[in-house]
């Protein structure tokens, strides 16, 4: 958060086969990381006095906080407005709660965001020791921008129109925001009824695992990733899975199982008619053969709901245009890269060339290679640039932590 802010004083004037699992072939030991002179012991936090001592500040500091809550005067930002807004949900957000903070709650965000929250807003919420965050222009432009696909305006209010995306990549800086934007994103719509399918960590489609070349496509599955994506899936759907038909009922391409090979005497799976979107996903959760052919045929069964929005959102989409980490073996020496591409999920998954509603974010600091400014399979539209916090914003949020310091 701090290094956001310097950033925003510095930038305010620019706007196969079978083969063994990946990761115990070439992952390599990272050092264990140094321990912390003032890392209490939890055992006996006394035994080091100067972690004791930064206990009992971090206590006293939540202790402070959690009765500052209480007290109303205490709810001012800059040039005497209010430093939390009172809009009871990211629905109600307007214009006048920008560069205010909107409070959440640990249970709410673990309900509504079970896929788990990007590291931004972990960070976040550890640093400012309080689980709110900052209400900008950015993040409202992007929800009314899929607000106005689903409901759009009769009119524009200056007179001109506005112009409206589907698709949209949002690119920036590292440490601008994207990431929890996303994920504002996601508890938004999921708090208007919208069905959302939500890659947190684009990144783990194309590292670690298993992964298999499958004879009739020629292209890669990740059993395992398939399975935990159905899983992530259903946490938050399951409810709405279970009221939407399959509308495809072709059989279901069975691959390699996670490290169990082929099935014997069977290369598909029937869908019988009356199979809704909850058994489907089931199917690929159980049948570790099936994981991989569930999740493209999901891709399209999402295309073809009609009941309510459906939204898919994928951070960390830049690691599907570059190299994975697999790799095929060509001669007893060498191998050679398996591009992201080339992989079953991320094939199904990637294009933004169709009439969904769809959103990726670049993840620069997860970024395995530089990527040119027109993307294959993205409309030369879609890039949106993501900004840093401006000299209002940095103001609004120096005061949230010098105020609560």
């Amino acid at each position: 958060m701090l290094r956001s802010l310097a950033r925003a004083a510095t930038t305010h004037h620019s706007w196969h086969h079978k083969l063994a699992p990946f990761s115990s072939l070439s992952r390599t030991s990272r050092p264990p990381k140094p321990t912390s002179p003032f890392k209490p012991d939890p055992k006996n936090p006394t035994a080091n006095p100067a972690a004791a001592a930064a206990l009992y500040d971090e206590q006293e500091r939540i202790r402070q906080l959690a009765a500052d809550d209480k007290n109303p005067s205490l709810d001012v930002g800059p040039n005497g407005r209010p430093l939390f807004t009172s809009a009871p949900s990211f629905s109600h957000l307007s214009r006048n709660d920008v560069r205010t903070y909107f409070k959440l709650t640990k249970d709410s965000l673990d309900a509504v965001l079970p896929e788990g929250l990007p590291v931004g807003m972990v960070n976040e919420f550890q640093d400012s020791m309080r689980t709110a965050l900052l209400v900008r222009q950015s993040f409202l432009d992007l929800r009314d921008n899929f607000r106005r696909v689903v409901d759009p305006p009769m009119w524009s209010s200056n007179g001109k129109g506005v112009k409206v995306r589907k698709q949209v990549v949002l690119d920036g800086p590292v440490s601008c925001g994207k990431s929890i934007a996303l994920a504002m994103l996601v508890q938004w719509a999921r708090e208007e009824g919208w069905l959302v399918l939500y890659v947190p960590k684009g990144k783990e489609w194309t590292h670690g695992g298993f992964f298999y070349k499958h004879p009739q496509t020629g292209l890669w599955d990740t059993p395992v990733q398939a399975e935990n994506v159905l899983k992530d899936f259903l946490k938050y759907n399951e409810s709405y899975l279970k009221e939407l038909p399959c509308q495809i009922f072709d059989p279901i391409v069975l691959g390699e199982g996670a490290g169990v090979g082929w099935l014997k005497d069977a290369d598909s799976l029937a869908i019988p008619e009356g199979t809704n979107l909850y058994e489907l996903v089931r199917t690929g959760i159980e049948q570790t053969h099936a994981a991989v052919g569930v999740v493209v045929r999901l891709r399209k069964e999402l295309s073809l709901v009609k009941d309510r929005p459906v939204l898919i959102i994928v951070d960390q989409y830049n690691n599907w245009f570059t190299f994975s980490e697999f790799e095929e073996p060509v001669t007893i020496r060498s191998c050679r890269p398996i591009h992201a591409r080339e992989l079953t999920m991320v094939k199904a998954f990637r294009s933004m060339m169709h009439d969904d509603m769809m959103v990726g974010a670049f993840s620069h600091s997860t970024a395995v290679g530089k990527l040119r400014k027109e993307l294959p399979d993205v409309p030369v539209d879609a890039r949106v640039m993501f900004p840093r916090y401006s000299l209002d914003e940095a103001e609004t949020v120096c005061h949230y932590y010098l105020r609560y310091a």
